[in-house]
């Protein structure tokens, strides 16, 4: 009986180890999946290309967006380029539905409030340097407000960024994702 327990062994670990090696590839297929779930519905990777949003990212940057989080004032987006078909940019929310948004003496001004923009503070040397110019709605898009389902977005880096002050509201539908994460490079990781 000894040897028949002897001779069972080899058998039952080779049985074994193709139990095991079915569970770690089916478990491995159920993550994979998961991950491309997650990647295709709740979360995007992106990278920045350009300068439009310096100082607060640079080229190269790689970010992780959520693409179910609800759009507050001062989030950072990437959306759908209206003027340049499958291309993507990344820009600042201004102005929320109904807003009123304007600029004078450098300063940005949303429903008359002045809005604070520490990320910007790189931009500020003083001596009378205006970083931006000075608008109204109005002046630029012909509206004294933000249209419902639409946002007001411009880039930190004001004097190049081509942003609703250049290509108007971008539409709620257009936006992909809010940035949450940037993971690359690790020296400047942030979570926003």
């Amino acid at each position: 009986m000894d040897e028949q327990v002897k001779q069972q062994q080899p058998e039952e670990k080779q049985e074994s180890f193709w139990k095991w090696l079915l569970e770690v590839i089916i478990l491995a297929a159920v993550i994979f999946t998961g991950v491309k779930l997650v990647f295709t519905y709740v979360l995007a990777k992106d990278v920045v290309s350009g300068p439009s949003m310096q100082p607060t990212f640079y080229d190269g940057d790689r970010l992780i967006t959520s693409r179910i989080s609800k759009i507050k004032r001062g989030d950072v987006v990437v959306l759908e380029a209206p003027d340049e078909p499958g291309s993507l940019y990344i820009k600042r929310v201004i102005g929320l539905p109904g807003d009123t948004v304007s600029a004078k003496s450098g300063h940005v001004y949303v429903n008359g409030k002045q809005l604070s923009e520490p990320y910007l503070k790189e931009y500020d040397p003083g001596n009378g340097f205006s970083f931006q110019e000075d608008f109204t709605l109005q002046q630029k898009l012909g509206r004294k407000t933000v249209p419902a389902d639409s946002y007001f977005v411009m880039g930190d880096n004001r004097p190049i960024s081509k942003d609703s002050r250049k290509i108007g509201f971008i539409k709620k539908s257009a936006i992909n994702g809010i940035v949450k994460l940037r993971y690359w490079p690790l020296s400047r990781l942030k979570i926003f």
